[in-house]
């Protein structure tokens, strides 16, 4: 039940709403009921409560709490780079839930082409129950290549970091 308006939600393997991404998970054998909410949104927070109709009544109050899915550049948010290295970027994604699809990578406002004549440029993705990282790799870096870098997840808001390639004789 939810909590908020006192929506029955289920009972015993039955859906008793009209929002089809919630659903009721009965192993076979097992005394474990578990709610399911698909594609969860913010709206979905709050209270539900779980019942077992015996006398006495038993019931577990259970707080949902809904956060933003958010990309995050590990590191600082300026890096430095000497022309000629490489530059290394890792993006994390904290939703375990439903991965991304998909994870762009934009330098300035264009889509980082990993065709492009420059050459020199790699993505590697990892999808784990932990959440997505990707992590984009630019060879022999271009004083060119300096600008603001955006991890663009296609179902979490994207992060940024600064990136300056500097020329061999400048100091930090």
């Amino acid at each position: 039940m939810r909590k908020r308006d006192l929506h029955i939600l289920t009972s015993s393997i039955h859906t008793y709403t009209g929002d089809a991404r919630f659903s009721v998970r009965h192993p076979e054998h097992s005394d474990d009921w578990d709610l399911r909410i698909a594609y969860v949104q913010k709206r979905d927070a709050g209270v539900y409560e779980c019942q077992v109709n015996t006398e006495p009544k038993i019931n577990l109050a259970i707080m949902l709490n809904v956060e933003d899915a958010q990309a995050t550049i590990s590191g600082p948010s300026e890096v430095y780079v000497k022309k000629g290295s490489t530059i290394s970027l890792t993006c994390s994604v904290n939703v375990h839930s439903t991965p991304p699809s998909s994870v762009l990578w934009y330098h300035g406002h264009s889509v980082v082409d990993f065709d492009s004549p420059r050459g020199g440029i790699s993505l590697e993705t990892e999808k784990t129950e932990a959440g997505t990282t990707s992590k984009l790799l630019v060879t022999k870096a271009l004083l060119s290549d300096s600008g603001n870098y955006t991890c663009m997840p296609s179902n979490a808001s994207p992060a940024s970091a600064v990136v300056h390639v500097l020329n061999g004789n400048h100091s930090l």
